[in-house]
């Protein structure tokens, strides 16, 4: 009898530890759909609309599938999302994921970074993020986030290091599949970098490039960032997955589309710096007609001006 009670015990301990190794997040209430791309790359798209809306759902995510795992790029704006992902991932595959590769370093593609950590998936990110995680900005949109996208972000929520940070473009084969990481340095963010399917001819490219709507231009370098759009517009795509917005049907006017933005913004801020025209003039008197139809136009615009004209402000004075 003691044998049989202390088997009971043993086997409810082991439930006990395995409750704690496989942490539970809040389920997510979303609609998520994996969605094929080519024949080895698949993604998932999020919602339109503020970052604390659709449960933090507004970024995409990708992922490709080989004989020997997975890879996938970013990790969506929560735990949960993160978790939903996975399942979506395996209604396709059961293959170990491998490595999770992250574009930049932005809340809304970074906080469901522990649950591929917790697979043991490799983390590879670009140099520079660690400007955002040891940053003020950082901490606090991390704290901000656990109340207005509380229960899927909280207190356990965190922001995941990487396993290895990349200086310059790296390429890896798995399972037959080869992949291009280009580390394309301080564009839209601390550290921006794109995943190449050579394979697919299919690029993830993360914020540097948004389908059919106005980017978010925060604390960017906009001439750095041009100058690499405008090396993209070269290449021959056959798919393009943003970091928001549909997978390109056309790549290059996907690519296009941003880079006329940002030469646009830089051409009447940069002329409006040289003549010292004051800001709110110069933002009335452009004529915005050709990107005022555009999603997120009404709530980016204004402000991507403003941090272009203070940023060519400080160009000017460099040269």
């Amino acid at each position: 009898m003691m044998g049989y009670i202390k088997y009971l015990f043993l086997i409810g301990l082991l439930f006990t530890n395995n409750l704690f190794a496989a942490p539970e997040y809040a389920a997510s209430g979303v609609e998520m759909k994996a969605v094929q791309v080519s024949e080895h790359v698949w993604y998932v798209k999020g919602a339109s609309g503020a970052a604390t809306e659709n449960e933090g759902f507004i970024s995409n995510s990708g992922f490709v599938i080989t004989e020997e795992g997975v890879v996938v790029y970013d990790a969506l704006g929560s735990p949960s999302l993160a978790q939903q992902l996975i399942a979506e991932i395996r209604k396709v595959t059961n293959k170990p994921i491998v490595k999770l590769i992250l574009g930049h370093y932005h809340a809304d593609h970074i906080y469901g970074a522990q649950v591929f950590k917790e697979l043991g998936a490799e983390i590879i990110a670009p140099v520079g993020v660690y400007k955002y995680i040891d940053s003020d900005v950082g901490i606090n949109r991390l704290e901000e986030r656990r109340i207005s996208l509380y229960p899927w972000v909280d207190d356990d929520t965190y922001i995941v290091k990487p396993d290895r940070l990349l200086d310059k473009a790296e390429t890896f084969t798995l399972g037959g599949i080869t992949f291009l990481i280009n580390v394309v340095g301080p564009a839209h963010s601390d550290g921006d970098m794109t995943l190449y399917i050579e394979n697919d001819r299919v690029l993830f490219s993360g914020d540097l490039i948004f389908e059919g709507r106005v980017p978010y231009l925060g604390s960017s370098d906009t001439r750095f960032w041009l100058k690499t759009l405008e090396k993209m517009e070269m290449q021959s795509l056959q798919g393009l997955v943003p970091g928001h917005g549909a997978a390109a049907k056309e790549p290059a006017k996907t690519v296009s589309l941003t880079r006329r933005y940002l030469a646009f913004i830089r051409e009447k801020m940069g002329a409006a710096v040289e003549e010292l025209e004051a800001f709110d003039e110069a933002y009335k008197q452009t004529d915005w007609s050709e990107f005022a139809n555009l999603p997120a136009f009404k709530e980016a615009n204004r402000k991507n001006a403003y941090q272009v004209y203070l940023s060519m402000e400080a160009e000017a004075l460099e040269d």
